[in-house]
């Protein structure tokens, strides 16, 4: 690791580690507003009467689909972290079976999540289409969007992701020679604008549909990023596999 300067490196494992407990967390502090006024309305123009009483406001899905992006930037930064306190020669042995297990986790995790959100999208537009009563039964699950509550949790998650990638190269500038760190950097950075720039394309009641559409690119990007690391591990393991079995025999007695 040269030259690395390791509090650098150590700031920007707790930098992508909040950007990932803030995109997890994104349910729980978005959401649950009172749309009742904005269904009444909604029914209103449709003329339809309807009690909207209790109706609350969804969070979405996209912000927390990043993490599953962001969780490939944490553990690439984890394993560089990895190298301050284990010795490298133990570093290689362990490091591609544990990505092995960390890419197969992600890919299994990410396609139950892209499943989810397709069926969530088929019920969105067949209930927005069936006018009146799906669209208002659309309108009280989906219709009202917390659009600026998002975008305050993008803005922070982006502006994590800027401090992650500014600290990784003060703690090595020859991270940027990492063509894999490299390509995960901008396409965090990328997705993250894009969600936010879905947000703020359509009306707020076609919000979520465009929400949970972005939730499904990013639960494929990152069964895309899954395959890359499981298929960059298997060298690793041929490797530390041929280093043990050759270890072996000269550890028997009698070998010098």
């Amino acid at each position: 690791m040269g030259d690395l300067r390791k509090p650098f490196l150590l700031l920007a494992l707790v930098a992508i580690t909040l950007v990932v407990l803030v995109e997890v967390g994104s349910s729980l502090l978005t959401g649950g507003g009172d749309a009742t006024g904005a269904l009444l309305v909604g029914a209103a123009d449709l003329g339809v009467e309807v009690d909207a009483a209790g109706v609350s406001e969804p969070s979405g899905r996209g912000t927390s689909y990043l993490a599953l992006i962001d969780a490939v930037a944490l553990w690439t930064t984890g394993l560089f972290c990895l190298s301050l306190v284990v010795p490298e020669r133990v570093q290689g042995r362990i490091q591609g079976v544990a990505t092995l297990i960390f890419s197969i986790l992600l890919i299994l995790g990410s396609l139950i999540l892209l499943i989810i959100a397709f069926v969530e999208l088929m019920i969105m537009v067949s209930l927005f289409l069936a006018v009146p009563f799906g669209t208002l039964a659309y309108l009280a699950l989906w219709g009202f969007f917390p659009v600026g509550d998002a975008a305050v949790l993008l803005g922070l998650a982006l502006l994590l992701k800027l401090v992650w990638a500014g600290l990784l190269v003060l703690a090595q500038p020859r991270f940027l020679q990492n063509k894999g760190l490299v390509l995960i950097i901008i396409t965090t950075l990328l997705c993250t604008v894009v969600l936010e720039f879905l947000h703020n394309l359509v009306p707020v009641i076609l919000v979520s549909i465009l929400d949970d559409i972005g939730a499904i690119v990013f639960a494929i990007i990152a069964i895309i990023w899954g395959l890359i690391l499981l298929i960059g591990s298997i060298p690793a393991i041929v490797k530390a596999i041929r280093v043990t079995a050759a270890a072996v025999p000269a550890a028997l007695p009698g070998r010098s």
